[in-house]
């Protein structure tokens, strides 16, 4: 899609919905970015355009909902083998009817790479989620093994925080044979996705996952290697890049991230406002995520907001 193209959905975005929307016996969850309909023994789960960087949900960018929507669905069904998840169907564009399940207090979090927090605190001198590294490691090198750091899940609003495998153990937050089988999964999936990405020239540097539990056992939840919970890299620059020192060629959120950093903004007071020409880009990398990821090329199929409001309601 090009960016004249991306530039006429500016005015159609898709900010999600609100609680006069809905019928009342419809109970509804806000997220940064999705909005969590109770329909009883299952949920509709709406990815709005919303987009949010260091926990605060600052704008909206165009077919970002569509996206997202899409290629969870996808990784769902490329993993189903290796885990089941929570996917019923995709209803709309932007939404997935899906089983509902006793979320896992805990997102974990795979990293193949030593980059972004991980590598902040590295620098620092810190521990990554209560793993000492080696010394003398640079900024984006590979681990000989991927590393697991969980954060805990904060409410909207507050800012996750880093956990190491020893605290969740002495907390009790999780089961020890539960987590277990957190871990075994996450390995796998992450696993899964690299191998895949590396067909499309890809690498999947660092991702999160989620899990519930249903009918006694576990189940993938959430969302699946989108830009949103993952980084991307190109992988026939990368080690030219990584020698010399240079930044990554990335298809992430990051590019928010930087430009929120070099404007002074981390999360904490007045952020920035976001210019329509930042928006585009934004949606550019996502659609071009998508379109890499999945061997496709993207449509928008749900261009209206309107459109999309109507169709989730038809569902209730």
């Amino acid at each position: 899609m090009e960016k004249e193209e991306i530039q006429s959905h500016l005015a159609s975005t898709f900010a999600g919905l609100s609680e006069g929307d809905l019928p009342a016996k419809v109970g509804l969850k806000k997220g940064k970015v999705r909005d969590i309909l109770d329909l009883g023994d299952r949920l509709l789960i709406v990815t709005s355009d919303r987009i949010s960087a260091f926990d605060r949900v600052l704008t909206t960018i165009p077919c970002k909902g569509e996206v997202l929507n899409r290629l969870s669905v996808y990784w769902f069904n490329e993993t189903r083998d290796i885990l089941k998840n929570h996917l019923i169907e995709q209803s709309t564009p932007r939404s997935m009817l899906v089983k509902k399940g006793n979320v896992v207090p805990i997102e974990v979090v795979v990293r193949g790479y030593l980059t972004g927090s991980a590598w902040r605190d590295y620098s620092a001198g810190k521990a990554v989620s209560g793993i000492e590294l080696p010394a003398g490691m640079k900024m984006n090198q590979r681990f000989e093994k991927p590393l697991l750091t969980p954060s805990t899940k904060e409410e909207q609003g507050a800012h996750d925080r880093p956990i190491s495998t020893k605290e969740i153990a002495e907390s009790e937050v999780v089961d020890p044979a539960l987590w277990s089988q957190i871990e075994r999964a996450a390995a796998d999936l992450f696993r899964r996705g690299s191998e895949l990405l590396e067909t499309r020239g890809l690498i999947l540097v660092d991702t999160k996952y989620e899990f519930a539990i249903a009918d006694d056992a576990l189940m993938l939840v959430d969302e699946v290697h989108t830009p949103d919970s993952s980084r991307f890299w190109f992988k026939d620059t990368y080690q030219e890049l990584f020698d010399t020192g240079r930044d990554q060629r990335k298809i992430d959120k990051e590019y928010l991230r930087g430009w929120l950093m070099d404007r002074g903004f981390m999360g904490d007071g007045e952020p920035p406002e976001i210019p329509d020409e930042v928006r585009v880009e934004v949606a550019r990398r996502y659609i071009q995520a998508f379109e890499l990821i999945t061997g496709a090329e993207f449509e928008a199929t749900s261009a209206d907001a309107e459109a999309e409001r109507k169709g989730i309601m038809s569902l209730l």
